[in-house]
């Protein structure tokens, strides 16, 4: 009875003793969005589950970007997961940059991530990254502001409409904006929303020769337009915000419109906006083409190939991006705040279809098309990118021109001739053309 008990002891020790011995310490880069944060702040459960420790670097997004992509292409090994999105994906994942994540478990459910965000994260049908949350972008605004300057907004707003309504709303003395855009240099950042906007007005980065487009009549609509519109309306130093600059505005009750990702939906309805009771939301405008403003994008989980930690990584990205970590996040904080745009299932829930802004950020992800997001007929994927390796160097350069323009360093018409040089430039290096 004894030797029983003390072999059963022994076992058990061996056993607590294995699974610290495999337990790992991961190293995760993320970008310092409020659902990543969220994220971070639930990391005790995955630790309880899985006795898996995890090391955070949290980044600017302009900042994640080059840390990442310096780390990848030159294999220096400092992550374990990256938080990368449908731009990076695709191409890593055809160099063997990623792990395949074709092996995640049945209890997982990898076939009720939504088809958008499984085709962008995806190389020749296989998955590449999981998404923690996905988007596209919408007109977020205020109730009370639109409604003293008499107006009514469309669920299909145009770009004339949202001028129009922006400058209504401007309130100087009150510090009020009529409208908050991102004007801050980067390809995802700036550069990310002012190309969508392009395709509204009929522009495009490339024809089908792979020429650039800058020197045409509806780039020159969409950058006038733009600047003329945030002078008029939108708040001073426009030209270095982004989206944690605009949502710290928006909250502050000091823009009256912000079209932007939709997952910002629950942090402007939230407890720290002091403008929560007064958020609206339409689709991203149009000017009547065919092609609406808005992007299709995903913030998710990968692992850069050559980690020793592999196991530990899927395991923690099983664990971020379940259906689990959704419930989790629901009956902690509520179904408002669980991360959006990933899940079929999500949308299926009744719960969550109570929430205000639910069913404009799916019919908003639903209706972007990265194969089909210009007017003319391109050569590239993507809707606020072109889905080529080149595009993050040449698109980070030629934003930073447009961003100067906005400040008023130089004119619309400098900006466009020299985003036209640098990428034609570039393309001609690479071989393009």
């Amino acid at each position: 009875m004894h030797l029983s008990n003390a072999l059963r002891a022994a076992t058990a020790l061996s056993l607590i003793m294995v699974g610290a011995a495999q337990a790992e310490t991961i190293t995760i880069a993320t970008v310092n969005n409020g659902d990543m944060i969220r994220m971070q702040g639930y990391t005790d459960d995955f630790t309880a589950k899985t006795g898996h420790e995890v090391e955070w670097v949290t980044l600017e997004e302009n900042v994640l970007r080059q840390r990442v992509t310096t780390d990848i292409t030159t294999k220096g090994g400092q992550f374990d997961i990256m938080t990368i999105g449908m731009y990076e994906t695709p191409i890593w994942g055809a160099n063997g940059w990623l792990v395949p994540l074709d092996d995640l478990s049945a209890e997982y459910d990898a076939a009720d991530i939504l088809p958008a965000m499984a085709g962008g994260l995806s190389h020749d049908g296989t998955l590449y990254a999981a998404p923690f949350y996905g988007e596209s972008s919408m007109v977020m605004y205020r109730t009370d502001l639109m409604e003293k300057a008499g107006l009514d907004m469309p669920e299909a707003p145009t770009w004339e409409f949202i001028r129009q309504a922006a400058a209504a709303m401007t309130d100087r003395a009150n510090d009020i904006n009529g409208i908050c855009l991102r004007g801050k240099a980067g390809w995802g950042e700036g550069g990310a929303f002012i190309t969508a906007m392009s395709n509204s007005f009929g522009a495009r980065w490339f024809d089908m020769e792979w020429n650039a487009q800058f020197d045409t009549e509806q780039w020159a609509n969409t950058l006038n337009f733009f600047k003329g519109m945030m002078d008029e309306s939108g708040p001073s130093g426009y030209a270095t915000n982004g989206f944690n600059e605009n949502l710290s505005l928006f909250n502050q009750g000091k823009c009256g419109m912000w079209i932007d990702a939709t997952v910002a939906a629950s942090f402007v309805t939230g407890a720290d906006s002091t403008v929560a009771d007064s958020v609206g939301f339409a689709l991203a405008p149009d000017n009547g083409l065919g092609k609406r403003s808005n992007w299709l994008w995903a913030w998710a989980l990968a692992i850069p190939a050559g980690t020793q930690k592999e196991a530990a990584a899927k395991s923690f990205i099983e664990w971020a991006t379940s259906k689990d970590y959704i419930e989790l996040v629901a009956a902690k904080e509520g179904w408002a705040n669980v991360p959006p745009g990933a899940r079929t299932s999500l949308y299926e829930n009744p719960e969550y279809q109570k929430v205000p802004f639910a069913k404009m950020t799916l019919d908003s992800i639903l209706s972007a098309d990265p194969n089909n997001s210009t007017v003319e007929p391109s050569p590239y994927v993507g809707i606020q990118f072109a889905a080529i390796p080149e595009f993050a160097g040449i698109a980070s350069e030629v934003s930073q021109e447009f961003s100067a323009a906005y400040a008023g360093q130089q004119t619309v018409e400098e900006a466009l001739a020299k985003a036209q040089a640098i990428t034609t430039e570039a393309m001609e290096a690479a071989g393009y053309r």
